[in-house]
């Protein structure tokens, strides 16, 4: 037994090393990311604006998987990544590399089509890449069904093949040790029973938390390597994208009603019970009926808002500070900028996991409200 918690805690502070090393690089190199940004655009527009700029362009999806960029001797914008497939819906199917944008400074020409990258969306357009625009100054040429694959896309499908190869060696190892767990299996069992034990048992309930567990374990796990996925020197925003977001809790929100009881939709529809009769609950159920639908959906999307707005902040927060260093430009205020920054991200692991937690558990809370059941008399 003793050897055992040797073991487990060496693995923890080799885990705890290996995060700060990691968040010691990320810190690195979005300084020198903010360096190359201040290089390149010295010629025109205040530090300010191209901090929020350089901050708005990390938060955003892209066509490419780049990691940074320098100007070489020749003035000329090298970056260091790799182009992703753009996959379009244009009177018909048109796949061809991101490269072919140039990162938006080119236009593309696909089967004798053009098609332009403007504020990290693609338009039709001609040879000369003009786009026109309404009286709201939005863009007026025609927007093709986008079907890429993006970073964030390629992102999800990491975590992923990192999720499968995971939770199937732990599962080969019990199959071969008797219902042990070995290797990295030891330090993941013990948060898998955790969701089972303290999540889904006492929120869903003893008889129907099964059917759910696979849901609930495959979404705190898929949310928590995003988050800390977006922790590393790929500089991943995944979980800060409203779309993915979207997609999690619109899973919830289905889940949650196609699978709804009897007694649950009578909840929603007939609140007040048997315990006044129809002509006395007619006026209270004009104002509770439409609440009790109007739930239905704020449930759903508070969880959206919550995961997106809290991981969205946290990259904003960080980026921020590290901004500042070159506001500063100090040996007093630079280091203390880094400092605050790492401080952050020690805070970010934490609320990485927290996130994954506090979205696991309300989709339990709301499945064991959909698959509640009482005793009628």
């Amino acid at each position: 037994m003793q050897a055992n918690f040797i073991r487990m805690k060496r693995r923890m502070i080799f885990l705890k090393n290996a995060l700060k090393s990691v968040l010691i690089i990320s810190l690195l190199f979005s300084s020198q990311a903010f360096a190359n940004t201040k290089e390149e655009n010295s010629g025109g527009g205040d530090l300010k604006t191209e901090i929020k700029e350089y901050i708005a362009h990390h938060l955003q999806d892209s066509y490419d998987f780049s990691l940074f960029s320098y100007t070489n001797e020749k003035g000329e914008h090298v970056y260091i990544g790799a182009p992703l497939p753009v996959i379009l819906w244009d009177n018909g199917l048109k796949v061809f590399s991101s490269s072919k944008f140039h990162h938006g400074e080119t236009v593309a020409e696909v089967d004798g089509n053009y098609y332009a990258l403007y504020h990290n969306k693609i338009y039709r357009t001609d040879a000369q890449g003009t786009i026109t625009y309404d009286e709201a100054h939005h863009p007026t040429n025609v927007k093709p069904l986008d079907f890429s694959i993006t970073k964030s896309v390629v992102s999800m499908l990491i975590v992923f093949a990192i999720m499968f190869f995971l939770f199937k060696s732990l599962a080969d190892s019990y199959a071969k040790n008797g219902g042990l767990a070995a290797g990295a299996g030891r330090f993941f069992e013990p948060i898998i029973i955790y969701i089972r034990d303290d999540i889904a048992r006492p929120n869903i309930g003893e008889k129907k938390y099964k059917k759910y567990m696979n849901f609930l374990l495959t979404v705190f796990f898929f949310i928590w390597f995003l988050n800390l996925l977006g922790m590393t020197p790929l500089g991943v925003n995944v979980t800060g994208n409203i779309a993915v977001t979207f997609g999690l809790a619109l899973l919830t929100f289905l889940i949650t009603n196609l699978t709804g009881t009897k007694d649950y939709w009578l909840h929603i529809f007939d609140p007040l019970g048997s315990s006044m009769p129809w002509f006395a609950k007619i006026p209270l159920y004009i104002i509770l009926i439409p609440i009790e639908v109007l739930g239905i959906f704020v449930k759903p999307f508070s969880l959206l808002i919550r995961l997106y707005a809290n991981m969205q902040a946290g990259h904003i927060v960080l980026m921020s500070l590290i901004g500042l260093m070159f506001i500063f430009k100090s040996w007093i205020g630079s280091p203390l900028s880094f400092g605050l920054a790492f401080a952050i991200s020690m805070i970010e692991i934490l609320v990485a996991l927290l996130q994954a937690y506090i979205f696991t558990m309300l989709s339990a809370l709301y499945f064991g409200f959909a698959s509640e059941e009482h005793e009628h008399h």
